[in-house]
């Protein structure tokens, strides 16, 4: 039976490495399947959730927030590399609410001064406390 081997790395080290049937992720053009024999790609990946189907049960999927990086598919090995990434067990939810309100105060502080910079950073923050929140419900 064919698998694959998918490792997340993140400038803090590694954050996830399993077996799996299948790898769903969010490129910045849409989003794509994985499944053992996948042609060698590089695509770069939106701020989104990835979802990881373990080889040890038909039930098992494990969730990654991912906020952005690169996917490479070579050899039935899957590698993401990305600024951060946690999976949905680990994420602190009142932190990434906190970050949410943040963005959002911020987000309006830089449409009050139509400040175009400020305003696609916190747009970019909200999109990333948004995720991991939506990550930490699939628990």
């Amino acid at each position: 039976m064919d698998c694959l081997t998918v490792n997340v790395v993140t400038p803090n080290g590694l954050v996830y490495d399993h077996r799996a049937m299948i790898v769903v992720a969010k490129t910045t053009d849409g989003e794509i399947g994985i499944l053992p024999k996948h042609a060698p790609i590089i695509v770069p990946l939106a701020i989104d959730e990835v979802r990881v189907k373990r080889t040890d049960s038909d039930k098992h999927v494990d969730w990654i927030a991912v906020n952005g990086g690169i996917m490479e598919v070579r050899d039935n090995i899957v590698s993401i590399i990305a600024d951060s990434a946690e999976r949905e067990r680990d994420i602190d939810v009142s932190r990434a609410e906190r970050a949410k309100q943040r963005a959002e105060r911020m987000i309006e502080k830089a449409k009050e001064n139509a400040n175009t910079d400020e305003l696609r950073r916190a747009t970019v923050a909200l999109h990333r406390a948004i995720n991991r929140i939506n990550v930490s419900k699939h628990t």
